[in-house]
């Protein structure tokens, strides 16, 4: 018993195994498809596109207005009490007398249907106008939301290839140091070295050990951050498919002159000054009349008793109309709104003037930003295959015993800065290309 309920666990606890790595799925992606399953998995881009659903939804209520309308309607009437009218009694024969009679009849049915068509509305009307600009508004909401999604991802995804030449690099120490131990324990054994210089080179292998762990902690840390953004499950597996070096970094992207149009936030504020001018003509509008045309047709019938679904007479009734609403006086409530609207005008146009100033400034910011850091890391670079010649001179002094545990240390540490400050200028100089990128609204 005991042994077939052990099984049966067993066979469940695989089962629980299988089922987790079946629902793990393995992404190997290049930027451009990092960027398209965002653009597709983000929340942020998924309700931004359900907006623009959402707006179409809108446009389709603007629309109704001006189509025609067909209504219905059924009444039944009970007169518990026949209303009574006060007439004059002469007709009757009894002048100077008022006389009580009751006209109508007790029970009273109408079935009617009534078409109407609006012919003017000046708030229809402009909202039919401004559907296109609407529409325009959520599609480059869309477009402002994916161009900040996308500059974030950019910037994970090339800190993350940049540290793969981190852990090459420390994986190069680390394998350096492991020969120079090696190096140095022969020595101690054949009597040309310490105990304290084999012990020196083990701290600084352990520590460079210990960097690398961290680094590799970092890093996938840097992946999770990049899966949520994404849009990815976190259990699933991201594979970076895209390289990257110091001429792809470099790559000619300098722009002479910026076109604002390019810009994804400037071409939204354009939009919002359509829909501010539209709204100014919404209200100045409201000063005309609604216009619509009515007909009306339906049945009437009279009872005495309520015999409306047996036989007896339905007269007809039928009319067509002119509906005019001209309003006169609202209280300058639509003297209010106008004013409040060409506020709102002037501000957007002071937001767009001040945008473009943003701009210009982003872009000369960016593109001092970039310059300096192309030449930072180019510096980087060499002082960092300075810092390795020195070493591997040194090392070689050392192996033939005529330098020092002392320089050694000393040239592995520079060695390990040089690397330190490439990596950095490396990650800077890609941070610099994503903002100058994105200032140009090239990204």
């Amino acid at each position: 018993m005991q042994k077939r309920t052990l099984k049966n666990m067993f066979l469940l606890l695989t089962l629980m195994v299988a089922s987790t790595v079946q629902a793990q799925t393995k992404h190997e992606f290049s930027i451009s498809q990092a960027l398209d399953y965002a653009s597709k998995n983000n929340v942020q881009v998924k309700n931004a596109l359900l907006n623009i659903k959402a707006q179409e939804q809108t446009n389709r209520g603007i629309t109704s207005a001006a189509y025609p309308s067909l209504n219905s309607s059924i009444d039944i009437t009970d007169y518990l009490k026949v209303p009574t009218q006060v007439i004059p009694g002469d007709a009757f024969g009894y002048p100077g007398q008022l006389v009580n009679v009751q006209f109508g009849i007790k029970y009273n049915s109408n079935v009617m249907f009534q078409l109407q068509q609006l012919l003017f509305d000046g708030q229809v009307f402009v909202g039919l106008q401004a559907r296109k600009t609407s529409m325009e508004y959520a599609n480059k909401n869309v477009a402002v939301t994916e161009e900040a999604i996308k500059t974030n991802i950019y910037k994970i995804y090339y800190q993350l290839v940049v540290s793969k030449t981190q852990i090459q690099l420390l994986d190069a120490n680390i394998q350096r140091f492991e020969k120079l131990k090696h190096d140095a324990n022969e020595m101690y054994k054949n009597g040309f070295a310490e105990k304290l210089d084999v012990d020196k080179i083990d701290v600084t292998l352990t520590n460079l050990k210990t960097e690398k762990q961290k680094a590799l902690n970092s890093i996938e840390i840097g992946y999770l951050a990049l899966k949520t953004l994404m849009g990815m499950p976190v259990k699933d597996t991201l594979v970076l498919t895209d390289t990257l070096s110091d001429n792809s970094i470099k790559e000619n992207i300098l722009a002479d002159s910026v076109n604002y149009n390019d810009r994804k936030d400037f071409m939204l504020l354009q939009s919002v000054k359509k829909l501010n001018q539209y709204n100014i003509k919404r209200y100045q509008y409201m000063a005309l009349p609604t216009i619509a045309a009515v007909g009306i047709y339906g049945k009437q019938a009279y009872r005495n008793k309520f015999t409306f679904f047996e036989k007896g007479d339905w007269f007809d009734i039928s009319y067509i109309g002119l509906k005019v609403s001209m309003p006169i006086f609202n209280g300058f409530a639509r003297d209010s709104k106008v004013k409040l609207s060409r506020i709102e005008l002037q501000q957007t146009e002071n937001n767009i003037e001040n945008l473009k100033n943003n701009i210009d400034n982003e872009v000369e910011t960016a593109k001092l930003k970039f310059q300096s850091a192309i030449e930072t890391m180019d510096f980087q670079k060499k002082n960092m295959q300075l810092a390795e010649t020195v070493y591997n001179q040194t090392k070689k002094k050392f192996e033939i015993g005529t330098g020092s545990n002392t320089e050694i240390n000393t040239a592995q540490t520079d060695l390990k800065t040089a690397q330190t400050n490439y990596i950095a200028a490396l990650y800077d100089a890609v941070i610099a290309k994503v903002d100058y990128l994105k200032a140009i609204g090239k990204l």
